[in-house]
């Protein structure tokens, strides 16, 4: 994972206002790439605040959207935003990789990845340690796994495994030992302050905070970010209409890598981003966080 992917994230817990707010990405891009039905049915897998599915809805007085979404006040956000397009709207609580349309086919799907600014500005929801919280990390609040189960049960093999995997971080085996040997740890700031003191006094001072890429594995792995991302990128084409199309935003290089092999592994799916589409100059001068986004698009097969 880059470094400016990660200051991304950072910056977006010190750049936010408080509250369930977030920004689309890439949204004329993605509307160009997947809306080819004006009056067509949309999945927004991954809905959030409901920026991208204003977007959709206000296309035309005959488009539909099914939003989804596992964290609860994201969906109540959605629907507070969307209030206007009630009538054309069905949301649905859940993982998008365990979503059911029961028979629903849909002419294009969309899907913005990744936590969001939201999540992040609530410090009760313990995605950041910029705020003193319980070390939570759930999306679903329903689930039981959490960061605080992970941090201070898990052994010191599967800590280390976890921060390499999904943080790509160089000090995991330090770092999973420096924690086994000083837990329990309660909030986020603690664990946060524990790693800073156990790296090197450069590492400490680098272009990123130390606890980012733990973060980062922690959150992953509480809500199954890719073995989720998998299953949905997998299950998607079926879920399409012939000629339908599937557009995925990506936020770092874990999330591209499955997104990029799996449309391109699809026999049901022919790519048409060879390399993913980038935010223009317009955007990013308005939206700095969205220079990380990058947006992958393919097309189910007509035959």
């Amino acid at each position: 994972m880059k470094d400016e992917e990660l200051r991304d994230l950072e910056e977006k817990t010190d750049t936010q206002t408080p509250g369930f707010v977030h920004v689309p990405v890439l949204s004329r891009e993605l509307l160009e790439g997947v809306v080819i039905v004006a009056d067509g049915h949309y999945l927004d897998a991954t809905v959030g605040a409901g920026g991208h599915s204003s977007l959709l809805l206000a296309l035309s007085p005959g488009v539909r959207v099914t939003a989804i979404d596992r964290d609860e006040q994201a969906l109540a956000t959605a629907k507070a935003h969307l209030a206007q397009y009630s009538e054309r709207v069905n949301f649905w609580r859940g993982n998008y990789a365990e979503f059911k349309p029961n028979n629903t086919l849909f002419d294009g799907i969309i899907a913005d990845l990744g936590v969001s600014s939201g999540q992040l500005d609530t410090p009760a929801r313990g995605f950041s340690f910029r705020h003193k919280a319980e070390l939570d990390m759930r999306m679903d609040c329903r689930q039981s796994l959490t960061a605080a189960e992970i941090i201070n049960h898990w052994d010191e093999t599967e800590l280390a495994n976890i921060f390499y995997t999904y943080g790509e971080e160089r000090l995991s085996r330090r770092l999973a030992r420096q924690i086994v040997g000083r837990r329990p740890f309660h909030t986020t700031t603690e664990l946060a302050d524990a790693i800073s003191g156990s790296v090197p006094p450069k590492y400490r001072h680098g272009r990123i905070h130390p606890a980012t890429r733990v973060f980062q594995a922690l959150r992953i792995v509480v809500n199954q970010e890719l073995t989720s991302l998998e299953t949905f990128i997998n299950l998607a084409p079926n879920w399409l209409k012939p000629g339908g199309r599937l557009g995925v935003i990506s936020f770092h290089s874990l999330e591209d890598r499955i997104v990029k092999h799996r449309l391109r592994d699809s026999p049901l799916l022919k790519v048409l981003t060879k390399k993913p589409i980038l935010p223009q100059a317009d955007e990013l001068g308005i939206n700095p966080r969205s220079r990380s986004a990058k947006l992958r698009l393919a097309e189910k097969s007509s035959a």
